[in-house]
Formats: C-alpha cells, structure tokens, sequence
C-alpha cells in the first residue's frame, strides 16, 4: 500500500509544513535530552518550568488540530474555550508524571501532522479564528505551531538557542513581533536592524529623527525581540540613541 502523504500540492505550504516538522524533531530531541529530574527544573520563562513549557507545546498541538478540523468539516470548534481554560490546562499538564506529559507531547504532534496530512488542498484556505479573536486561513495553523515549537525548544533551557532556527523562521518571527510593536503603538523611535543576511533587514519607526536602535545578527535580534534574556551568546548587539552608542542594551517591548 502506497505511503500516505500530504494533500496539498502547493510547494509554497509544503515547504512551511517541513519547517513545522523540523521545530518539532528538533523540540522532541531536546526534551529526550532532558531527564526526568531535570524536567522540574527552570525553564527561560518566568514562573515556568520546563514541565510547563512541555504541557504548553502538548495542548497547542491540540489546540490548533481543532482549527484544522475546523477548516476540514465547517464546524467550529475554538482552540480553547477560554484563556482561563487555556491556562488551567498547563498547569494541570505540570503535574503529569514524566512519562505521562513525553507522551501528551509526543501524541499530540503526531494527531496534529495527522490533520494537516490529510487536509485537502482546497481546506487550506477555509477560515478559521485563532485563541487572539483573528480569522485566518487553515494555512496559518503552520506558522502558528512553527513559532511555538522552535522558540519554546529554546526555553527548555539545556542547550538550545536562537541560532538553531533557520533563518527563514527567525525573519518571519521578526516581522510578526516588530509587526505587533507598530499595532499597538509600542515601538515609537524605536528601529532594530539585522546585519549579517545578505541585505541588512530593517524594521520600525524608520522615519524617526534620533531613533533608538538596536542591531545585530538575526539569531540575536530575534532573541532579544522576543524578551528572551540577552546572555552571553548575544553580546554581539549593540544599541545606539541618534549618533550616540548606549553602553546597554535596552529591553524590548512587549511581544504577547
């Protein structure tokens, strides 16, 4: 019997589904890493452990599986039914005993590629509403479930680091949260450069008189865009007020 395979035909989808694939493989191999000790340890969240990280990436996974089949048969069936419940559910998640909570991540990311495999290629454009209220094509499910497992291996706090995603998520991640800083009015004199990819990438109040910028690499920019602490692997960022170079570098405005 033939393999089962996506529906889409779309290289442009195709393309971002393999990106998914890879932030989970690559999630999956670093909390394999972790011991089961060490899963009740700090995660680079605040208030976090890592058995929360870990409960949080699981319930998304099947938070944004009912978007899919949402998209799949027209009835709607929200990520979740409330912030509180969304909360309530990673915490409940933290408690599971080590083995129980490797497996809500690992059955979940299989039953979310499930979804997506089998979801046809005209599906992908059906709407649907994420947790934030916005109505977006299924196809947004993929980038969703991107930016949360590769940031989030991060935050498993044991080796893992901005400069493990490929470049073409950190960009985009980059547009979504300077994006969110000009929604919300947030990043007024504000201007961040990337400085090692083939054209420099600029985002923010570019029209500013004496802007606030910061700069670096992407894997570094990102890092700090996301208000991930700016440890030793990021001391190559600088930051500057008009012509004047600032000895630290400034937090970030809020992203979510």
């Amino acid at each position: 019997m033939a393999a089962r395979h996506d529906q889409t035909d779309d290289p442009r989808l195709q393309e971002a589904l393999l990106q998914a694939r890879r932030g989970t493989a690559f999630f999956a191999r670093k909390l394999n890493e972790l011991s089961d000790a060490e899963l009740d340890g700090d995660s680079l969240l605040p208030g976090w452990t890592r058995r929360h990280v870990v409960a949080h990436v699981g319930y998304n996974a099947r938070a944004v599986a009912r978007l899919v089949e949402w998209a799949a048969t027209g009835v709607e069936t929200p990520m979740y039914p409330s912030t509180e419940v969304r909360n309530h559910e990673i915490d409940f998640g933290a408690t599971l005993s080590p083995t129980a909570l490797r497996n809500l991540f690992d059955h979940s990311a299989v039953h979310l590629n499930v979804e997506w495999r089998d979801l046809p290629g005209d599906d992908w454009h059906n709407k649907v509403k994420t947790v934030q209220g916005r109505v977006v094509p299924a196809e947004e499910t993929v980038w969703m479930r991107t930016r949360e497992v590769w940031v989030h291996a991060v935050d498993l706090d044991n080796g893992a680091s901005f400069e493990d995603i490929p470049a073409p998520v950190l960009e985009r991640l980059l547009k979504d949260i300077t994006g969110a800083w000009t929604a919300r009015g947030t990043d007024k004199d504000l201007v961040v450069e990337v400085t090692d990819q083939p054209a420099t990438l600029t985002f923010g109040d570019t029209t500013a008189e004496s802007p606030l910028v910061v700069s670096g690499p992407l894997a570094a920019v990102a890092a700090w865009s996301t208000g991930r602490a700016v440890n030793e692997r990021y001391q190559d960022l600088e930051a500057s007020r008009g012509d004047e170079p600032l000895t630290d570098i400034p937090s970030a405005p809020a992203w979510i």
